[in-house]
């Protein structure tokens, strides 16, 4: 084989070989999908951040209500402490909340009730029924609903037990 032929990129067949075309770089797309994936990085995260920053409540009405679908699955319930239930138990706390209707959930609290429960206050309750037909609820943790901002916030929730309205 020749020089010329070598530098001509000939083969000893007599073929040429061809350089593989090359495409210039396409920055702009590049660009536009790695912008997209970020967006939609930001996005899921913004979406599962306020997913999981809301807290979501069932009063009482509404737990006894659509009690078989909730089962055993741990809710946050919402209610009235109903006068003169409050028992200290060896491991806890017993009390029962009332609903708008008039219905009530027995409460099992295991662990120290916060300083401002007492009776004829808004409570949150975290915990599970005992079963899917049960009044009876465990409970882990209680929220006292106290302020008057919450009260403002949400007066049709926060009504007083019937027996605490001479308080």
């Amino acid at each position: 084989m020749s020089v010329d032929a070598a530098a001509e990129g000939t083969t000893a067949e007599g073929t040429t070989a061809v350089a593989p075309a090359r495409r210039p770089p396409n920055g702009r797309g590049r660009f536009l999908l790695v912008c997209a994936l970020l967006a939609a990085g930001v996005g899921l995260l913004l979406y599962k951040g306020l997913l999981s920053s809301l807290d979501y409540f069932d009063t009482v009405d509404q737990a006894l209500s659509h009690r078989a679908s909730i089962g055993t699955s741990v809710i946050r319930l919402e209610g009235t402490v109903v006068r003169g239930s409050v028992v200290a138990t060896a491991d806890g706390t017993r009390f029962a909340i009332s609903g708008q209707d008039g219905r009530q959930v027995q409460v099992h609290n295991t662990g120290s009730p916060p300083q401002l429960f007492q009776p004829c206050i808004g409570v949150v309750v975290i915990g599970r029924f005992t079963t899917s037909t049960s009044s009876t609820f465990d409970s882990t943790q209680i929220e006292v609903r106290h302020s008057a901002t919450y009260v403002a916030q949400h007066p049709g929730r926060v009504v007083k037990d019937p027996a605490c309205a001479e308080q």
